[in-house]
């Protein structure tokens, strides 16, 4: 058992930040910031941070991407801008396309979803030179320092950047909201791919100190880009203008970086232990070491792993449970505004002089990240799980805020390696709040946990917790809270949101739900509501609560994406049929709203081998165009998968035994030419090169086999729901 004392907790000490942390839209709304969470009109608002990166998104994929991350909880979008995406040639800038930077703006309007804009002028973000251009490299002057040159140059780039987003910034009734200065600046850097292959040489990092990072930003005001906030990242002891800009946090438990050089075995990470992150007395903890007083400044995160890219020497499928247990775990930290990295995957541009503008250890197109949006759109199961804790905070927000949260003692300096102890934390104010419970850890096999207790002595009373809780699983669990006519003393079960006169909650795997409703405990089974004092109980299984669906007035079951653009519901299917559940108050359960059969399987493709792993697949006489999207969809065994339309390399993979997505239908009139061509790279070992006189060079290893398992082609539609 479990025991805190939360009888005399002090209440946090909360602030409006100066004028340098807000601005007013011309509606005269504010938008601004506290010392401990986000406001609009002056009320505590809950933000959540997407990535998705506008160049690496086909623009008619812009707005689906961004009604599925609304429809996923997610209300700020974040987006790097690349430098050598729009001036790889110096002096000419380019805005076509992918690139174009004013449409993008255009579309995040239309679906009034707020940006912030993380123009460098370095970001990194696996981009070629961290988003550098090329001829940066033969200037007389350090990149990244605050030499007059290298100024001028970035005052160009800003100075064209502000030319398409004039119009767009908040205080013009826009929805440009934020800009970041720098990224990760005198902490992290990036191959000079113009050398990497010889030298292994480095982006410089950086020794200006502030004088950098403040003169980014008056060259950025000065230029005309003037948003209600400004953001620096914070972490690894990156130089951050705390009086100028918000310092932002996240952290990765799946770091292929570690593995660039050479393989090795991934270590478990701190990242699933609680840290108490917004205490003037606690100053330094894993990734996390501010160099400004914590409580003086929001908790707030940009970069938690939302998803992971395979790096060449580290293959991985990403453990969808990773994403939402790091979102529960920074939660329970005291974070007020989460942030992903990434949301949404996408596909590198190609450029005219270098053709492929990522860095050299990843996909030369491919950006996927095993997001919970891939490259295309595709919804994975960490989408499910964290809409689950977005629809929590904004149902909690005005309360989620304010509370303070209040670790136990005894995960002070826990390692991630000792699994035995709960991993727990509390978020109170008064007598209410949230008990965050994290059973996952990274890179290490937890246990199922029985017969737990946690018991927190309150100003009102003491509470106990009595529950079980599945390896892989994490919990919050609500007490002393008002339901809107109950008292829900304590449940254990997670809360979702109210629709109506019904109050939905999901039962995390291997918990059993329990309600203490006005001093009246009720046991619940998944899937069957209750009633109790004039108000409706219905809690969900943790795999029901991936389909669930929330729009104003309504709630909905649908195993499929169910997307509401504010207008018009759609299901996307791209086979077989769909199941569309309504809930009904008059019969306290999900009804049979609709059935929608596409009236078609996925279409087997059969390929022929034309050489060492190189195959062909002829789709000349399929249907790639007239549906929102046409997929191959591949299963192989090999080290690099890479696709060609026309010649020209479309996509390609390594392959981690995970299925490979091709977007086709961009390229149906190539395809009707000429096949699609695939080359699998076999994977080698025992590696050595053989030299002779006259430049004779052999490379002799071990090769395993080449082999293409299936492929099919996917059709992706959306389907009007009645």
């Amino acid at each position: 058992m479990y025991r805190m004392d939360l009888a005399h907790v002090e209440p946090k000490r909360v602030y409006p930040l100066n004028e340098k942390f807000r601005g007013v839209d011309p509606a005269g709304r504010e938008l601004g910031f506290t010392n401990y969470y986000m406001t609009l009109g002056g009320k505590p608002f809950f933000g959540i941070s997407g990535e998705m990166h506008f160049c690496r998104v086909a623009p008619d994929q812009w707005e689906d991407a961004i009604l599925k991350m609304q429809c996923g909880g997610v209300n700020i979008l974040s987006t790097y801008v690349f430098w050598n995406v729009h001036e790889e040639e110096e002096g000419v800038f380019r805005f076509d396309g992918c690139r174009d930077l004013r449409a993008f703006l255009e579309v995040c309007e239309k679906r009034h979803m707020p940006v912030i804009m993380r123009i460098g002028p370095f970001d990194h973000g696996e981009m070629r030179n961290g988003g550098l251009p090329d001829w940066l490299y033969g200037k007389p002057y350090d990149v990244r320092e605050d030499d007059p040159g290298f100024l001028e140059a970035v005052r160009r780039f800003f100075r064209q950047l502000h030319g398409q987003m004039d119009g767009h910034y908040y205080s013009q009734g826009g929805c440009i909201v934020g800009t970041q200065i720098e990224n990760e600046y005198q902490h992290s850097t990036a191959p000079w791919e113009e050398a990497r292959g010889v030298s292994g040489e480095m982006v410089n990092g950086g020794h200006s100190g502030l004088s950098y990072m403040l003169a980014l930003k008056r060259i950025m005001v000065e230029e005309g880009i003037v948003t209600p906030f400004y953001t620096a990242t914070a972490w690894g002891g990156a130089v951050t203008p705390v009086e100028e800009a918000l310092p932002l946090w996240g952290g990765y438990s799946y770091q292929p970086w570690l593995f660039y050089s050479k393989p090795g075995v991934h270590p478990a990470t701190p990242e699933y232990i609680y840290r108490d992150n917004h205490n003037s007395a606690v100053t330094k903890e894993y990734n996390f070491e501010p160099t400004y007083d914590p409580e003086t400044r929001p908790y707030a995160c940009c970069e938690m792993m939302g998803g992971m890219m395979c790096s060449y020497r580290y293959r991985f499928q990403l453990d969808m449970r990773a994403i939402d247990a790091l979102a529960n775990t920074k939660l329970g930290s005291g974070c007020n505004l989460l942030g992903y990295y990434m949301y949404k995957g996408g596909t590198n541009p190609t450029g005219l002089r270098a053709t492929y503008l990522n860095e050299g250890q990843i996909p030369k197109r491919s950006y996927d990240y095993q997001a919970a949006l891939g490259e295309f759109g595709q919804v994975r199961e960490s989408y499910g799980r964290l809409k689950a804790i977005h629809l929590f905070c904004r149902t909690f927000s005005g309360l989620l805020e304010e509370t303070k949260a209040v670790l136990p003692e005894h995960l002070k300096g826990l390692q991630p390696e000792n699994l035995e102890p709960l991993r727990f934390s509390v978020r109170v104010k008064g007598s209410s709040g949230f008990l965050f419970i994290n059973n996952f850890q990274d890179h290490m096999e937890m246990r199922d946990r029985r017969g737990d207790e946690v018991r927190l002595v309150l100003p009102e009373g003491e509470i106990t917790f009595r529950f079980d809780i599945a390896a892989g699983e994490n919990a919050i669990l609500p007490f002393g809270i008002d339901l809107g006519g109950a008292h829900l003393d304590w449940a254990t079960a997670q809360p979702l949101t109210r629709v109506g006169n019904t109050w939905f909650f999901l039962a995390p795997e291997g918990m059993e739900p329990r309600y203490c409703i006005d001093g009246r405990v009720t046991e619940a089974e998944p899937g069957k509501a209750f009633a109790v004092s004039g108000l409706r109980v219905m809690t969900l299984s943790r795999r029901d609560s991936l389909g669930f669906w929330a729009y104003g007035d309504a709630a909905w079951l649908c195993g499929q994406p169910l997307l509401w653009d504010g207008s018009r519901l759609v299901v996307e299917l791209q086979e077989g049929a769909a199941e569309v559940l309504r809930w009904s108050e008059d019969e306290g359960g999900f009804m049979r709203h609709q059935r929608i059969d596409t009236g078609r399987a996925n279409q087997p493709l059969s390929w022929r081998q034309v050489g060492r792993g190189r195959y062909t697949i002829d789709l000349s006489g399929a249907e790639l165009t007239g549906h929102k999207q046409a997929l191959l969809r591949l299963r192989y065994q090999g080290d690099v998968g890479h696709a060609f339309a026309g010649g020209q390399m479309i996509s390609d993979n390594f392959c981690n035994g995970d299925s490979w997505d091709i977007r086709l239908d961009p390229t149906a009139d190539a395809l009707k030419k000429e096949p699609l061509v695939l080359s699998i790279s076999p994977i080698r070992t025992n590696v050595t090169v053989d030299a002779s006189a006259m430049a004779g060079l052999a490379e002799r290893a071990d090769v395993q086999e080449v082999r293409i398992f299936s492929a099919e082609l996917i059709l992706v539609d959306d389907y009007p729901v009645a």
